[in-house]
């Protein structure tokens, strides 16, 4: 078994040579400010922030969210203060929902509001540098991923405070007859394997999503604080009204509630959500609509009958459970707890296996064996004894999981893959071209662990893979979740999924249907000349075939329906991508075409805006400042950074390149520690492996 140093010397080598090949390629202010500084400078790093160091530019955010029925509008408003002497730009990296649609900035300087424009990206960016040369305000948002997004601000002066004000819209979620919003609040760490590092643009494009130093947590001290204000009017009387990672406050009665953070200000360390029922049992329409220009947007929902009377077929179940560093603290008890419980819920009659990932990968059995109390067993004991630790190197993995040797006889088994992590990597389009190449019988239901988890890469896996996603940001939401999850599991899903239209012609998203699970519900987006007749959606529930039908005349207005349409449309595409159906540069124009069209910020488009006037003077520099995020909460700091054992490790393994007073180098690949315990874990992991190979080979002999 690679040591923890044999790893961590690869890992630098793979950076190094694959920096090097982008000598050419233009440096960043801190790159440009390190290239002298010896052997090993310029290689991507964690960066954390000194215990007592205090960034020049200080952030506070308030978001200000209005829920109408299926949708919500977010206003986030971003303060950057100056608290030092120098002229400042400050960049942030922050997450958004993964279907969020940004289409809207303002920059506040003084008394003058300055509106933002969409801007192909590189446009954008030539805008934005053009004015930050001159000395002028200028302010720049760029997407890095759907749900991770870097907002920069140029020439702050010595003592200035700038406003940036973003407005974005999402979909409101729905699910077993709960309707839900959860705001991300901090982006964790993201893990870059170094194979994914070929070419210049996959080497920036591990720079921007790595560019924030973390903070150590400081007790008394709160970075980066946010407020949050929720206008609830669903177009129902909303009940059960809560929100499980903060505390609350409800104001207001009949369909309209105001809802606040009953501190006020928290730190933004975790994602928040907040959940709602409707008090009536009237159903709720499932038709909205938007008129732009001579087309009609339209979204319908469908929710399918709950059916518990078919029995549940033998199944075969995969778990996959990431053991990497980022899963320090409670997010690897959230998930080891998850996995038990998932564990004893197993019939005789099922088959299931467990893998477990960080840098390494290990498989209990060598493939699916039979649900036996004995085997159960094993497989708990294997799972109390992981420990957080290591890279996540999380494709091999999923292809092992996708891996479907047909063990289990006539293939008319379910076959169900569930794969707790945090998800958090760089190289999502890896993972969604591995579930795009399968093809097979496999259904992916990701489970995302922890306060800020992936949740983009979730939702596409379960996308791709026709599953469903859930997500667990606490210990005492394990029971109920998993629950839920498997109760989920062992209903029957609607399968071969058709849509058909009569009475006008409608371009749908998405374009490949997925199955629909029990309680979950079906969002279909469309765009048309003429709305109107109807559409239904039909399906197979077991042995008999189902059908509901909306009239798309009852259509309900909404003026948020165009652009998630648009984002959607962009989701479809990069499936396309995946596939291998569209080549890279038709995507992108097709990207930036529809970012433009509907005004959305995408991988292809950004906003920027500038003030005519110069503010800088001439004379005096610019400092360039990447503001360090919070470590999201229940992540162990020590555990990704790697304490003394892993500085002693990087030492004997490389030459550490030199940083700011206040970072802490480590090589990016590398998120766990402790070479020692990684050790001691492999050893006893190969063990309970071993004994769970005996069992079965005695069993075959007897």
């Amino acid at each position: 078994m690679p040591t923890f140093p044999h790893l961590l010397a690869a890992s630098a080598i793979a950076l190094s040579t694959a920096l090097a090949t982008t000598a050419s390629a233009p440096l960043s202010a801190q790159d440009a400010a390190t290239e002298d500084e010896g052997p090993g400078s310029g290689v991507l790093m964690l960066r954390a922030f000194g215990d007592d160091a205090v960034p020049a530019v200080q952030l506070g955010t308030d978001m200000d969210v209005t829920v109408s029925g299926p949708v919500a509008r977010i206003r986030v408003t971003q303060a950057f203060r100056n608290t030092s002497s120098r002229w400042v730009e400050a960049s942030y990296l922050y997450p958004l929902p993964e279907e969020g649609a940004v289409d809207s900035l303002k920059m506040v300087v003084g008394n003058r509001v300055i509106i933002g424009k969409i801007k192909r990206r590189e446009e954008a960016r030539k805008i934005y540098e053009k004015a930050k040369a001159q000395g002028r305000k200028a302010s720049l948002v760029e997407q890095q991923r759907p749900n991770l997004f870097t907002n920069r601000v140029a020439n702050v002066g010595p003592g200035e405070t700038v406003l940036v004000q973003i407005e974005y819209q999402a979909p409101v979620r729905q699910a077993g007859g709960t309707f839900s919003l959860r705001l991300p609040l901090v982006s964790g760490p993201r893990y870059v394997p170094p194979h994914s590092l070929v070419s210049t643009a996959a080497v920036n494009d591990a720079r921007t999503v790595t560019a924030a130093p973390i903070a150590r947590p400081v007790p008394g001290r709160m970075l980066n604080p946010v407020s949050i204000t929720v206008h609830l009017a669903p177009g129902f009387a909303p009940a059960e009204m809560a929100s499980p990672y903060h505390r609350i406050a409800v104001e207001g009665q009949g369909a309209a509630r105001t809802i606040r953070l009953a501190d006020g200000q928290v730190p933004a360390d975790r994602d928040f959500e907040l959940s709602w029922r409707n008090a009536s049992s009237e159903p709720v329409v499932g038709a909205f609509r938007q008129q732009v220009g001579r087309q009609t947007y339209v979204m319908a929902t469908v929710v399918p009958p709950l059916i518990q009377s078919l029995p549940v077929p033998p199944r075969e179940m995969v778990f996959v459970i990431d053991n990497s560093g980022s899963m320090g603290g409670s997010s690897m008890d959230e998930a080891k707890a998850s996995l038990e419980h998932a564990l004893r819920t197993l019939r005789p009659q099922d088959h299931f296996n467990v893998i477990r990932f960080d840098d390494t990968m290990t498989q209990l059995f060598d493939h699916s064996v039979p649900a036996t109390r004995e085997q159960v067993e094993v497989a708990i004991r294997f799972a109390r004894s992981l420990e957080a630790n290591g890279g996540t190197e999380m494709l091999p993995a999923l292809k092992a999981a996708l891996a479907d040797a047909a063990a289990t006889g006539d293939g008319s088994t379910v076959r169900q893959i569930v794969f707790l992590t945090d998800g958090a990597i760089s190289n999502e389009e890896e993972m969604a071209a591995a579930i795009a190449a399968d093809g097979g019988r496999s259904h992916l239901f990701p489970v995302g662990i922890g306060s800020a988890p992936n949740n983009y890469l979730m939702a596409r896996m379960a996308n791709m893979g026709r599953g469903t996603y859930t997500n667990i940001g606490s210990a005492e939401e394990v029971t109920p979740k998993m629950a839920a999850l498997l109760d989920t599991l062992r209903r029957p899903a609607v399968q071969e999924v058709r849509i058909s239209v009569k009475g006008t012609r409608i371009d749908l998203t998405p374009q490949v249907l997925p199955d629909i699970y029990a309680g979950q519900s079906l969002v279909v987006l469309g765009r048309t000349d003429r709305l109107q007749g109807t559409m239904t959606v039909s399906g197979r529930i077991g042995a008999r075939q189902w059908t509901s039908t909306l009239d798309l005349g009852q259509a309900i207005d909404s003026p948020a329906v165009a652009r998630l349409w648009a984002r959607k449309r962009i989701d479809d595409i990069e499936t396309e991508r995946a596939l291998g159906q569209i080549e890279d540069a038709a995507a992108d124009r097709a990207i930036g075409d529809i970012g433009l069209e509907h005004s959305i910020v995408t991988s292809q488009t950004s906003l920027v805006a500038e003030d005519r006037r110069s503010s800088r003077p001439a004379d005096q520099p610019l400092t360039s400042e990447d503001l360090p995020i919070n470590l999201p909460a229940g992540w162990d700091f020590d555990t990704l950074f790697g304490g003394t054992a892993a500085k002693s490790a990087m030492a004997n393994a490389t030459h550490p390149p030199s940083v700011a007073e206040t970072a802490e180098p480590i090589e990016l690949p590398q998120t766990g520690t402790n070479f020692a315990a990684a050790l001691a874990n492999g050893l006893l992991l190969m063990l309970i492996g071993a004994a769970g190979l005996l069992w079965q080979r005695r069993r075959k002999a007897a």
